[in-house]
């Protein structure tokens, strides 16, 4: 297994290059001839697996080297997740394929957090589900070293200083730029394993039950927000106190990680205090 990190596993059997435009075209133009074909042969109602095998089939035929379902390992302490990636062309072109109504950026996000983790620059979506094949190239020009520069600020920040020093070490190991949930169960295993840590926690407006919130807590007090917005604007600073003055909380300590900033604070539950 490759090392992509020698103090943090983020780990892959495939050693990805940073391929060029022209490079990934050239790949693009071959697999999509297939993933087109593919398309026309099946229909677009099968599950992703089906067009995903149909493809491998296909790509192996025109003797294009071509695998499915490729790991990558990312862990933290005690913590390990493990993604698979649906479809990766000669060592060198991830492919990420739907079955979806439409393409979401939340999709885009995803293969983005592949391709950080394995430090290359570019890939694509495929998806079958739509009369006509949808598809999006997803580039990046940050690599593994550019995601480890970043600023810190914790100048808001009153929260447990173990916490605080997760994070650092998290971020520090991980590089910014992968997706928000994976950081948040990250930090939950390794922080508060001991609690549940996902509740619902009944809301209250004018004193009056209005039901129940899904909250992350790190304590029995203390909810936890991981956010990867790229600009922060007051708007969000005024959502979360909006969020944890309707909960019975005392604060929420919210992690925002951007590519280039990690921000720390503790929103604290007015109607508390």
């Amino acid at each position: 297994m490759l090392l992509l990190n020698r103090r943090m596993p983020i780990s892959c059997q495939i050693r990805f290059p940073r391929l060029t435009e022209n490079e990934m075209r050239e790949i693009d133009y071959v697999v999509m001839g297939h993933a087109y074909s593919t398309h026309s042969k099946l229909g677009r109602l099968c599950d992703e697996t089906v067009y995903q095998r149909e493809l491998l089939n296909r790509l192996a035929a025109a003797g294009i080297e071509t695998a499915i379902e490729v790991p990558i390992t990312l862990s933290h302490r005690q913590f390990s997740r493990q993604y698979l990636l649906d479809l990766v062309v000669e060592q060198r072109a991830i492919y990420e394929l739907k079955t979806v109504t439409a393409l979401a950026p939340t999709h885009k996000a995803q293969l983005l957090s592949y391709l950080f983790s394995t430090n290359s620059s570019r890939g694509k979506l495929i998806n079958f589900r739509t009369h006509s094949v949808e598809t999006q190239f997803v580039n990046t020009s940050l690599d593994d070293a550019e995601r480890r520069r970043y600023r810190l600020n914790f100048e808001n920040f009153s929260g447990n200083e173990q916490l605080g020093l997760l994070i650092r070490e998290l971020v520090d190991d991980w590089g910014t730029g992968l997706d928000a949930s994976l950081y948040r169960q990250a930090i939950m295993n390794c922080f508060s394993n001991e609690l549940e840590s996902e509740q619902m926690v009944q809301m209250r407006s004018d004193n009056q039950p209005i039901g129940k919130q899904r909250f992350h807590l790190v304590n029995t007090n203390t909810a936890l927000a991981v956010t990867t917005f790229q600009t922060l604007t007051a708007s969000n600073v005024e959502d979360f106190r909006k969020l944890i003055a309707a909960s019975p909380l005392d604060r929420m300590e919210w992690l925002n990680i951007s590519h280039h900033h990690v921000n720390l604070c503790t929103i604290r539950n007015h109607r508390k205090t």
